[in-house]
């Protein structure tokens, strides 16, 4: 028998030369959410203590302004314009692998936009399964939402995708429904418990701690992917209290509440730094840390607790806007990376990083390599990390989603691609001018780092030549491109009916607002919330019995509403369901099971909790017996 030093020597080999790599990726944390990004409000000691170890990137970039895209371009290094996955859509039932060009027949919207590929196929040799080839043990905690399995041999979870460990293993929650304290709803696993209270990154932090200090002698990757800051909007109550002490009403930055929930993001990355340096493992280790889009810059309208949903949740402030946008606040990101005895520490740096330029980075330091067949879009920055020079002169983001009515809530939510080039800022929307043409937009970030001065019809020829690689690049990746609807506005007429005056509150197909102010634009109905008892009523007459109610919705915040049905108009409650929407501003179809006792003649949609406004397209209510009834706008 071979002795057991023996055997273990190639594994301590292995750990001499390559380092251990923990990935940090926060969810919709701003550019200027951290203390040493420049926030004056919010607490960071243990991400600013980070920095200080390494180098701060004053210009890191998401590769898209939302979640799933930017998460697939980190573990693929492929621009979400390749892959498909252009919008957060990844924890829908609905298996798409192929990405392609919606369709509308009716003539209702302006632009056709692209359908997102649902998954990230496992075809694809990822960050995890290249360091494991190359002796890793992996790691994943925390989000995922980049696909899960619904039927045996379906592989989109992290298990199937290089990774050894998967913690809590919540593969389809978009974030963590229900809340961030326990006991925790969206964690299915029942054996998964803690004190009451305690916050979920904290404990994915302990989590972590374990894993790395199993890893002992063999280089680790720990993929930690926090659940914060994304919605719900709860926090602390203690920290909330904190900060409400400290607003300052001059400062953009003033929800207690958010910022409360940036604290906790900061404990959890502490705690983790902690067990990272009891394993003695610090000075042997790389470490990234990033956000996977913009700051959510607008009212969460509900909070827990309440008394914080009128309060933007954050500002980006210089950069214009936030999640969701084209524009600097929407893929503008805190970057940090500390290399000890490589990278220089408490250094500054300016260079252009995107996180598709982590895959081949990363690659790099862990000795992997990526498969000769896979195209990589990212560039290796590991010469720019070191002090020398970057490859990098010009960003690229391709975002085929979003409309007029998203654009008017949420400021750059459009279809439309962008590129950075040194200083100069080309964004094309597509189809937004009156004729159905692409509408340009051009900043001097140099100057203009608001954008807030259009140059387009001033500087022409850097347009033209901005414009230009748009056009290289949309074809390299084979991109999905909107284009405006030749149909629009050309829906086949039907025959006049006659019809009484509409009450203010009364909406089309008999419906009745009971929520806010409503306006059909585009085919859709769009409606604001009043609050929580935000809802729209209608004749239902349906009988006793199983009947089905399912309707598109698109809503900006994750929230949950409910489907109730009532013997008379107001009677008591004969039914309540409930629904939940993902929050990533993209059309959801919800189907709702009714199973009533007794006959109904009136059926509420209770507008999702959260959400300022949302869209609602295409009702059907199949009924026990009778036929279809459906509404579309």
């Amino acid at each position: 028998m071979r002795p057991l030093a023996l055997l273990l020597a190639p594994l301590a080999l292995v750990a001499a030369d390559k380092p251990n790599i923990i990935l940090i990726l926060a969810d919709d944390l701003g550019g200027r959410d951290l203390a040493c990004f420049g926030s004056k409000y919010h607490e960071t000691p243990n991400l600013d203590r980070l920095a200080a170890r390494g180098v701060r990137l004053t210009q890191a970039y998401a590769a898209s302004p939302l979640c799933s895209p930017t998460r697939s371009s980190i573990l693929t290094g492929q621009y979400p314009a390749r892959t498909g996955i252009t919008a957060p859509v990844c924890h829908l039932p609905t298996v798409q692998l192929e990405k392609s060009l919606g369709k509308n027949e009716n003539g209702k919207v302006r632009v056709l936009v692209a359908d997102s590929v649902t998954r990230l196929k496992p075809d694809y040799h990822t960050l995890a399964e290249a360091l494991k080839a190359s002796g890793y043990a992996t790691a994943h905690f925390g989000k995922w939402h980049l696909g899960h399995n619904l039927k045996a041999g379906d592989a989109y979870e992290p298990r199937d995708q290089g990774f050894d460990q998967d913690w809590p293993h919540t593969p389809k929650a978009p974030g963590p429904g229900g809340g961030y304290l326990a006991p925790w709803q969206f964690i299915a696993d029942p054996a998964i418990k803690d004190d009451a209270g305690r916050h979920v990154d904290e404990r994915m932090a302990d989590e972590a701690g374990k894993f790395i200090r199993a890893s002992k002698g063999r280089p680790f990757f720990v993929n930690f992917w926090l659940f914060s800051v994304h919605s719900p909007w709860n926090a602390r109550k203690d920290y909330i209290e904190h900060f409400k002490q400290k607003t300052d009403p001059a400062n953009p930055q003033k929800n207690p509440l958010y910022a409360a929930m940036v604290k906790s993001l900061d404990d959890s990355v502490g705690r983790l730094l902690k067990h990272l340096d009891d394993s003695g493992e610090a000075d042997n280790t790389l470490i990234v840390f990033w956000s996977d889009n913009g700051g959510y810059a607008y009212p969460p309208k509900k909070t827990d607790p309440d008394g914080y949903a009128e309060i933007p949740a954050t500002s980006n402030l210089p950069y214009r806007s936030g999640k969701a946008s084209l524009y600097e606040g929407g893929t503008r990101e805190p970057g940090i990376v500390v290399w000890p005895g490589k990278v220089k520490a408490g250094a500054t740096a300016d260079f252009l990083m995107q996180s598709v330029d982590l895959y081949p980075t990363l690659l790099r330091a862990g000795g992997a390599t990526g498969k000769p067949d896979q195209k990589v879009d990212g560039l290796d920055q590991t010469d720019a990390l070191l002090g020398g020079a970057s490859p990098r002169d010009r960003v690229f983001c391709h975002f085929p989603h979003g409309n007029a009515t998203r654009d008017s809530v949420m400021d750059g939510f459009y279809a439309g691609s962008s590129v950075r080039k040194g200083d100069w800022k080309l964004l094309r929307f597509y189809g937004r001018n009156e004729d159905g043409s692409d509408e340009l937009e051009l900043y001097d970030l140099k100057n203009d780092l608001g954008e807030r001065r259009n140059l387009a019809k001033e500087q022409p020829a850097v347009a033209q030549e901005l414009n230009g690689l748009i056009d290289g690049f949309l074809k390299d990746t084979e991109a999905v491109i909107p284009k405006a609807n030749p149909n629009f506005g050309k829906a086949a007429p039907k025959a006049p009916a006659k019809k009484k005056a509409l009450a203010p509150d009364d909406l089309p197909g008999g419906w009745k607002n009971r929520a806010g102010k409503a306006a059909v634009i585009e085919g859709a109905l769009h409606i604001e919330s009043k609050g929580a008892d935000s809802f729209i009523g209608v004749g239902a007459g349906t009988y006793a019995g199983k009947a089905k109610l399912s309707f598109k919705i698109r809503a900006p915040q994750a929230g949950e509403g409910r489907i109730v049905l009532l013997g008379a108009a107001g009677g008591p409650e004969i039914l309540s369901v409930p629904y939940r929407t993902s929050g990533e501003a993209v059309w959801q179809t919800i189907t709702v099971d009714l199973e009533a006792k007794q006959t109904s003649g009136i059926l509420r949609l209770y507008l999702p909790a959260g959400s300022a406004a949302v869209d609602l397209d295409d009702i059907v209510l199949t009924p026990h017996l009778g036929p279809d009834r459906r509404w579309e706008f």
